[in-house]
């Protein structure tokens, strides 16, 4: 995208790539397929108890992906890439999701269909995978990845088809058809290093070393970094690496020899168990952010960052899905990530929902449901989640979790929803 006359966006003309078939879910950890698959199983219940369905309705405006039956929902997800163990839990869950909301009569009247592709982390697999299914569906459930975000995101302008991306970047914010569901990467950053501030880990003075991924997910989680240290009197040591690195031992040992009093980790999970082990005797936090955590991480210096609750939290939503997730897999460890989908199911329909109820089920009238939606109860998931700004986030609070492993899902809240004063700094120099 080009900015054109009167600050107004030019979006490209749409770019087809070859179609390939969609890719098969295969070489997934059955076991942990299970525990990911009734994960979500409660995000059905919790949807429908926070919005309800509404009833089918006479002279109902339809279009893409919308028939007198069903509502078609496309989902591209790394369910073979460097993201595969969230990518899959998020995406097991969608699937169970939707057939228990199926099972309570859908959305509007109409069952829900899931159209799912696996773009393994590649931008050129997800572009094709995207013009593959953007032709048969209202809009995208799920995309999974910043840069397959950033590559979808003009066609979106074109396509007007509304999606929730899988990703929690800043730069995702421009694009009115984006629905980023919780806190950005950025303010996630400033929060969970104000929090060591007050906690006395960090004073003026002080070093704050960054591993990150190159791309939007690592280099906006650096922008927090960076503000939060330009307003705290402090430096910056970062070290970059990307989705391929399997070895981090020199990136870690330069932020030790920078005398880092904290390190931040956005990078991949596996990466993020590397970081830890090759830190190992440095007695320093590590804040890590959820997308690049690891249940199998244990390490008691580790603080998770996150704009959703843990499975653990005592709130509503994640009792209920702990609960739920119990009664359905007693034998089976709860998988983190249905924690997530239980939010993006509760936006997503929030928004179909007053779509149906305003008469309008056309993209166009999706996503002037979008625009006027606020407010969206996650029963204590996330903040309130507000639709209504384009270029703000959804919310602004954050939690801080650590690693327990006698906890579900394996993370215990450490500090519920909280806002440093920095994110409101922030937020006004953006303007």
């Amino acid at each position: 995208m080009v900015q054109g006359e009167h600050g107004r966006l030019q979006v490209p003309a749409r770019r087809r790539v070859p179609r390939r078939p969609a890719d098969d879910r295969h070489g997934q950890d059955p076991q942990a397929g299970a525990a990911v698959r009734a994960a979500t199983v409660l995000t059905g219940l919790l949807l429908l108890t926070a919005c309800g369905t509404a009833h089918h309705q006479p002279g109902l405006r339809t279009g893409q992906g919308v028939s007198d039956t069903t509502i078609e929902l496309g989902v591209l997800s790394d369910l073979s890439g460097p993201f595969k163990a969230q990518a899959s839990a998020r995406t097991s869950g969608y699937e169970l999701f939707v057939a228990d909301l199926n099972a309570k009569g859908g959305v509007c009247g109409r069952k829900v269909v899931l159209r799912v592709s696996d773009h393994g982390y590649d931008v050129e697999r997800a572009m094709a995978a995207y013009f593959e299914l953007e032709p048969q569906v209202l809009g995208f459930l799920d995309i999974t990845g910043a840069p397959m975000t950033a590559a979808i995101g003009p066609d979106l302008m074109q396509s007007r088809a509304l999606a929730a991306p899988a990703s929690w970047s800043a730069a995702l914010l421009g694009n009115p058809h984006m629905m980023v569901v919780g806190t950005t990467y950025d303010l996630d950053v400033i929060n969970g290093l104000d929090h060591l501030r007050q906690e006395g880990a960090l004073r003026e003075g002080a070093v704050i070393g960054h591993l990150h991924l190159l791309g939007d997910y690592g280099e906006n989680a650096l922008e927090g970094t960076t503000f939060f240290a330009a307003q705290s009197g402090m430096t910056v040591a970062s070290q970059s690496i990307t989705a391929t690195t399997n070895d981090v031992t020199a990136q870690v040992a330069a932020l030790r020899a920078a005398k880092a009093q904290a390190v931040v980790v956005t990078t991949t999970a596996s990466q993020t168990q590397l970081a830890i082990a090759a830190a190992q005797n440095w007695n320093v936090p590590f804040l890590v952010h959820v997308v690049g955590y690891d249940p199998a991480i244990t390490d008691s210096r580790v603080l998770v960052m996150s704009s959703t609750a843990p499975l653990s939290a005592d709130v509503p939503g994640a009792r209920s899905a702990a609960e739920a997730f119990r009664a359905k897999y007693p034998d089976v460890r709860p998988a983190g990530p249905v924690v997530d989908g239980y939010a993006v199911g509760l936006a997503f329909t929030a928004v179909l929902d007053k779509a149906c109820h305003t008469g309008d089920l056309t993209r166009e009238g999706v996503l002037r449901a979008f625009h006027d939606t606020n407010d969206v109860d996650t029963l204590g998931i996330t903040a309130p989640l507000h639709f209504s700004h384009t270029g703000r986030p959804s919310s602004t609070q954050s939690y801080l979790s650590k690693p327990d492993s006698a906890a579900s899902g394996g993370l215990t809240v450490v500090r519920p929803l909280f806002e440093s004063p920095l994110v409101k700094l922030k937020a006004t120099k953006a303007k």
